[in-house]
């Protein structure tokens, strides 16, 4: 496709350290998909949670809470820009991230949210611990070394 959309959440490798990488479908209404495709979609804030189904205990799913713009050409039937959006994803892979979340002190984030070669919009997420403000520092410094490694050997060819 010639519409490229790659958005990402820049925050997540910072704040968390990403463990585990999932890629799932995402249900959207229409007027959702062209704000996506225009590219009006933010992963600032944004999170996932697992909800489980009242009455039926093995009926987890899995939804994202992220902000969509609305459509600039839509009418009446035009899309609430934060809501809660489902993840299409088999309940084989359901059942190992509740497995991981339930066990552990583990959270899901979002990564990214990109439309692949068919036109499907898809998000990928991560299941993720959260960094300690020493932890966060020491990121830091690890990527200014790589950088400056880097202009050296540029330098030196």
């Amino acid at each position: 496709m010639s519409n490229f959309i790659n958005i990402k959440n820049k925050k997540a490798r910072h704040d968390y350290e990403l463990l585990d990488k999932f890629v799932a479908g995402i249900q959207l209404y229409g007027t959702e998909i062209k704000s996506v495709r225009a590219g009006k979609a933010s992963l600032n804030d944004s999170y996932c949670f697992l909800l489980t189904k009242p009455g039926k205990p093995g009926k987890t799913e899995i939804f994202v809470k992220m902000h969509i713009s609305e459509y600039s050409h839509g009418t009446y039937a035009n899309h609430l820009p934060k809501r809660d959006r489902k993840l299409l994803l088999s309940r084989k892979e359901i059942n190992k991230i509740e497995k991981k979340i339930k066990a552990t002190s583990l959270t899901i984030v979002p990564i990214r949210l990109f439309i692949n070669d068919k036109g499907l919009a898809k998000l990928e997420f991560a299941i993720a611990r959260g960094k300690k403000y020493h932890d966060k520092r020491e990121t830091l410094k690890q990527n200014d070394d790589k950088r400056e490694m880097d202009r050296l050997k540029k330098m030196r060819f």
